[in-house]
């Protein structure tokens, strides 16, 4: 299994620069941030020090979207930074909720999306593309050997059959083990549907993290209101399923839809942070099903778990009050033991 850690671009950005360095130490892969304008600093600028700071490391937003940039720049922007650095550049997409939001607009379609992460793919893996008017482009600059993989982020029905008929990878923001084995296996029939070969969809979960001493309460009560914001970021892209397909729908699952029905609203300059007055509804339970909290041995029997249920990377949101704690534990007890 892989491991990714997944950042916020607060300022400044060299504490973003320094704690990616400190996981790839830790044995981590990937190094992934937010991507939203107005709410942190731009990641691209920040992915650029990170990669030339690092060796192995790979880079990427969880996620951008095709709406606050137009795709010829963010594909232009991958392909530079694989050239510099040798692809080693994921671009991980969704709708963009906060990002969208914030500034006013709606969140994409997954139409867009879809024309999206063809266009973006095609021109960062130096192949033709046309944007839309009829008029087909290629970077002339780019290597042969230049790569692009594309990973949708998806929860809904539809989200989750177009990442299986067309993402690189699809990327899930919770580790609850029902629910990945859920959406895991839509995606992977769509792509077989689809006539494509499922075990090349690569599965990122992607989840707070909060390793404990011990399993007492005062420990576990004190790590679940560090990562009880999660609940409330997934709960935007919950209630927008909801309102599309109705409280008590076949299409989505109860599990999933149930906890916010005391969601009152959300202000999104508490995004993503710990401490969020906003996620006060959301449940010790939800918060022990949709992150991994706990001492070392319970962080390596679930991600044993979701490694057989087809995870191929589990990326740790390290938005709490032990940054370097997480990242130290998972590389000297929790990789070493899920990798042995």
């Amino acid at each position: 299994m892989d491991f990714g850690l997944v950042l916020q671009t607060d300022p400044p950005a060299s504490r973003v620069i320094s704690l990616m360095k400190r996981a790839e130490r830790n044995g981590f892969s990937y190094g992934w941030t937010f991507d939203s304008a107005v709410l942190w600093q731009e990641p691209f600028v920040i992915y650029s020090q990170i990669l030339a700071n690092t060796t192995k490391l790979t880079v990427g937003p969880m996620v951008t979207n095709p709406g606050t940039r137009t795709w010829e720049v963010t594909a232009s922007t991958f392909a530079t930074l694989n050239d510099m650095f040798g692809n080693r550049t994921v671009c991980g997409i969704g709708r963009g909720d906060s990002a969208m939001r914030v500034a006013g607009r709606k969140p994409n379609t997954l139409a867009r999306i879809s024309e999206a992460m063809k266009v973006i793919r095609a021109l960062g893996s130096g192949g033709e593309a046309d944007l839309g008017d009829g008029t087909a482009i290629r970077f002339p600059w780019i290597k042969p050997d230049a790569r692009l993989p594309v990973w949708m982020a998806a929860y809904g029905p539809r989200a989750l059959k177009m990442t299986g008929e067309e993402a690189d990878g699809f990327i899930l923001q919770l580790s609850d083990l029902y629910l990945t084995e859920y959406m895991v296996k839509a995606v992977k029939d769509a792509a077989a549907a689809a006539g494509r070969d499922p075990s090349e969809v690569t599965i990122c979960v992607a989840a707070p993290a909060y390793v404990t001493e011990d399993d007492s309460p005062e420990a576990l009560a004190h790590a679940r209101d560090q990562c009880r914001w999660f609940g409330g970021m997934v709960g935007n892209h919950v209630a927008d399923l909801v309102a599309k397909y109705g409280e008590h729908s076949s299409q989505v699952p109860e599990e999933l839809t149930d906890y916010i029905k005391s969601r009152q609203g959300y202000d999104y300059s508490h995004h993503g942070r710990s401490g969020n007055p906003d996620t006060e509804f959301v449940p010790d339970e939800i918060v022990d099903r949709f992150c991994v909290i706990g001492p070392p041995e319970k962080h390596i029997e679930k991600l044993n778990a979701l490694r057989e249920l087809g995870v191929d990377q589990f990326a740790v949101y390290d938005m709490h009050d032990a940054q370097e704690a997480t990242i130290d534990a998972y590389g000297s007890k929790v990789i070493p033991a899920v990798n042995g």
